[in-house]
């Protein structure tokens, strides 16, 4: 049925009456008559490039179709942090990683912060928010928080269960992930109860965590979401001849920090065509069942008369790996992991257009504001989508002259064990690690090699240097990572002093157990030699 009305209402139009006149910094020079409502759906782990061709070949999401024949999507859209929280906080917020400090899943925004939702709400909207949000300071297992501060430890430690699939008993289950189904209900029910019946103008928010991984119990319960859990439903979902099997170098041959990264994920043994497949597979089958919740609240919108009133917008906090660069997850710059889905649909936005020009999650807080007219602030990291996806503004390259050819996104946290900078322009993406001399950076040319299987950086030392000039004058990298590594230091000494008698137990027992058990005295002077190289002896 849902099929169906996707079918008959792609021949109908969703335009509005172009929008006024009027605009500020960073924004649409433009505002509506009347202010439109706005609904926000964020999944968790989705990759962009699912959203077009070739991707899009390999599994079928009518929804997001529906939104890319209906509205704008953007092809080169990415996270400014490969990793829940701290991209979250960059969505919420409009700043950059190192901005806000945060730094990993433990640490992101004040519980108090205003974020552009509050704003519109101080505006006149009504505002709501059902589901994952897992942008504030204080959230995520001690395991992922002590993972990310001892990651500069002179130790290799597998820190997830290894990747696996599970399949649901009932064949024909549609709601496998029954909390993300329940808080999509909520937000329908909201919709019609609340929102249809409102004078003001509404803002609402759905937070999905599919397609991420679910938990892998069998690999003992302080291990990670190391499980891809579909049901035959959603599978049939997938053009399984369309799956690419990822080429993987050697492990000899991979950089030291993917190395890591395999390693602490647990993905070094070996993997049979068919495992690798299938954990593509069942990941691509999560991804259907997240669009048909996207569906629902587009249903929902539509039969209670609010579409053609309602700005639409979908994105992701990060992608997924599924074994691509022999990993799975995300914390990592690849494509697949840092390259997210966005769309926008509604009154006043061009239909059926794609924007090749990069633009990242900071964009969003500017776009919300400029949506319901609302001056931005100076300090944002971010800009408006609005000149691009506007009707009034036709021409990528007026939007060109006003958001910068580049993006940033930073990581800092578990799995990896070096701060990652990534520059991404339209052909080059630079990644700098640690102080910018520790570790070897990788340059790639996406247009000639799409899987970033070749790093070029000493092939081209001149574009490698230019790049990271430009990258400096972003963001001082060294700094921030010299930062980065004494917060980690001085959050274990507080971890450690707070546990006391019991430290030794405690962190033999997290996700690493498996391992650590073999030979703890050994992780543990591991630890020592690490807290006391360039600390202060005072604080230890």
């Amino acid at each position: 049925m849902l099929l169906l009305w996707v079918s008959v209402v792609a021949a109908s139009a969703l335009a509005a009456p172009a929008p006024g006149a009027g605009g500020q910094r960073r924004g649409a020079v433009q505002a509506w008559p009347d202010a439109p409502n706005v609904v926000l759906v964020v999944s968790d782990s989705f990759d962009g490039r699912l959203t077009f061709y070739p991707g899009s070949q390999v599994v079928k999401l009518p929804f997001i179709n529906f939104m890319k024949a209906h509205g704008t999507s953007f092809l080169n859209a990415y996270t400014n942090s490969p990793i829940c929280c701290p991209s979250r906080a960059a969505m919420w917020s409009g700043l950059f990683t190192h901005l806000t400090e945060s730094w990993n899943n433990f640490k992101g925004l004040d519980q108090n912060y205003t974020t552009w939702m509050d704003v519109m709400e101080k505006h006149g909207y009504q505002t709501q928010k059902f589901g994952k949000l897992d942008y504030t300071s204080g959230h995520h297992s001690i395991s992922n928080r002590v993972e990310a501060w001892t990651r500069d430890v002179a130790f290799l430690l597998r820190q997830e269960g290894r990747p696996m699939v599970n399949l649901a008993r009932k064949k024909t289950k549609v709601r496998v992930m029954e909390a993300d189904w329940k808080n999509t209900d909520r937000a329908v029910n909201w919709l019609r109860k609340e929102a249809s019946n409102s004078t003001q103008p509404f803002v609402l928010y759905l937070g999905l965590n599919l397609p991420h991984p679910y938990p892998s119990p069998s690999s003992g319960e302080n291990f990670g979401s190391s499980t891809f859990h579909t049901s035959l439903y959603w599978l049939k979902k997938v053009s399984y001849d369309a799956i690419k099997i990822p080429k993987w170098p050697p492990l000899s041959e991979t950089h030291p920090v993917d190395y890591y990264s395999s390693y602490t994920k647990n993905c070094t043994g070996t993997f049979t065509d068919t495992e690798i497949k299938n954990i593509r597979a069942f990941y691509y089958a999560m991804c259907a069942e997240t669009d048909a919740m996207l569906g629902e609240i587009i249903l929902a919108l539509r039969q209670l008369g609010l579409l053609q009133k309602t700005i639409v917008i979908y994105t992701s906090d990060h992608g997924e790996l599924a074994m691509e660069h022999r990993q799975f997850y995300k914390m990592s710059m690849y494509e697949a992991s840092s390259h997210v889905p966005l769309l926008i649909m509604g009154p006043g936005i061009q239909v059926n257009l794609q924007v090749s020009s990069v633009v990242s999650l900071v964009d969003i807080y500017p776009t919300m504001l400029d949506i319901a007219g609302i001056p931005l602030p100076q300090n944002l990291s971010g800009y408006s989508l609005l000149p691009s996806a506007s009707e009034m503004f036709k021409n990528e390259q007026k939007f060109k002259n006003l958001h910068p050819p580049w993006i940033l996104s930073e990581f800092h946290g578990c799995n990896v064990n070096a701060s990652t900078y990534m520059l991404r322009t339209n052909q080059w993406k630079y990644i700098a690690y640690s102080d910018g001399a520790s570790v070897l950076p990788q340059l790639f040319d996406l247009s000639s090699d799409p899987d970033e299987l070749t790093n070029i950086a000493a092939k081209f030392p001149e574009v490698t240097s230019s790049l990271d000039q430009k990258l400096r004058s972003i963001i001082n990298y060294p700094k921030v990572s010299a930062s980065v590594h004494q917060y980690n230091k001085e959050q274990f000494i507080k971890w450690k002093q707070s546990i006391g008698q019991n430290y030794s137990n405690v962190i033999a027992n997290l996700r690493w157990h498996q391992d650590w058990l073999r030979e703890p005295k050994k992780y543990e002077n591991a630890i020592d030699q690490w807290l006391k190289s360039h600390s202060d002896p005072r604080t230890i």
